[in-house]
């Protein structure tokens, strides 16, 4: 993939989308699942009718929290699944997040200090990789582009670094 002058948004591939959902739906679920047990608490002291139901009522509460909280992180992951590009042209990367609040982060080729490669286990298993974009500056020192093809993110990575030795070099 050549950078040209107006290049393409590039959307994730669609086997990131798990990783995005395991990132927000388990922690969402058992949130919601501690909301629900705090919220039981109230009403189990004033059923005061015996301990059965008030056990019942502890776990249903659980249950529609864990439950209320799962989906809205499921809903959450697929958003951000499914709202994240990124490109590479003549400036440097760019990096697109969001839908209701748009957030595009650019990177221009100049400001790139080091770039990191990171895979964990699951994104081995899908051929998939992180790009940590460490840039020269305090604010926002690094750009991360998450769950992307691990060819995208070596091109990536390589397109880059020659950048970094060629300024070097000056």
């Amino acid at each position: 993939m050549a950078p040209a002058d107006e290049a393409e948004w590039q959307p994730l591939p669609q086997r990131a989308r798990a990783l995005f959902l395991l990132g927000t739906t388990p922690w969402l679920a058992l949130a919601g699942a501690m909301v629900g047990l705090a919220l039981a608490i109230p009403g189990i002291v004033l059923l005061d009718s015996g301990h059965a139901t008030g056990m019942t009522v502890f776990i249903a509460c659980a249950v529609v929290g864990c439950l209320f909280g799962g989906g809205l992180g499921w809903m959450l992951g697929h958003k951000q699944f499914h709202h994240t590009f990124w490109r590479l042209d003549r400036e440097g990367l760019a990096l697109r997040r969001g839908r209701m609040w748009l957030r595009e982060t650019r990177v221009p080729i100049t400001r790139v200090q080091h770039l990191d490669l990171k895979r964990g286990p699951l994104q081995r298993r899908r051929s998939l990789a992180t790009l940590i974009v460490h840039t020269a500056g305090t604010r926002n020192s690094s750009v991360v582009v998450p769950n992307i093809d691990a060819e995208d993110a070596e091109f990536l990575r390589d397109r880059l670094g020659r950048q970094i030795d060629l300024d070097d070099e000056d």
